[in-house]
C-alpha cells in the first residue's frame, strides 16, 4: 500500500508545498485549483473524517481558516467571499481518505450565478426559490 499524499506532504523534502502550519494542521496550496489561491487545510495527524477531530483540533482548524482566508485576502483583493468544504465518505465524494478541508476564493462574476453555492453537490438541488 503507498503512503497517504497528505501524510508524505508533511515530511522532509516537501517544506516548499506547505504556505503555513500550526500545532495540529498545514495549509497547502491545491494542485488542481478550482480557483486561483484554492487551498487545503490538512491535518497533522492522520484519520479520514471531520468528525473524528478533538476539541483542539477544532480550534486549531479555526485558527488556520482564518490565517489563511486574511492572507488569501492580502494577496489578491480581488476575492470577496469563499467557500468552504470537505468530502466526508465515499457517497460524498472522499477519494483521499485523509481529511482536508478546501478554501476556495471566490471573486465577483467567476460565475454568472453562484446562489446555492455548497448546494451544488446535488445539482439539480443547487438552484431554489422559497415557495
Amino acid at each position: 500500500m503507498s503512503e497517504c499524499l497528505f501524510c508524505k506532504i508533511q515530511k522532509k523534502g516537501y517544506e516548499d508545498e506547505i504556505v503555513y502550519e500550526n500545532k495540529f494542521f498545514i495549509a497547502t496550496r491545491d494542485s488542481y485549483p478550482v480557483t486561483e489561491l484554492h487551498t487545503l487545510i490538512i491535518p497533522k495527524r492522520h484519520f479520514a473524517s471531520f468528525f473524528d477531530m478533538n476539541l483542539d483540533e477544532q480550534s486549531s482548524l479555526h485558527q488556520i481558516l482564518k490565517q489563511q482566508r486574511d492572507e488569501i485576502l492580502t494577496i489578491d483583493p480581488t476575492v470577496e467571499a469563499f467557500n468552504l468544504g470537505t468530502n466526508d465518505g465515499i457517497a460524498a465524494g472522499q477519494s483521499i481518505f485523509h481529511l482536508h478541508i478546501h478554501l476556495f476564493p471566490r471573486r465577483a462574476g467567476d460565475i454568472e450565478n453562484p446562489r446555492g453555492g455548497v448546494r451544488g453537490v446535488i445539482p439539480a438541488k443547487q438552484k431554489y426559490t422559497k415557495k
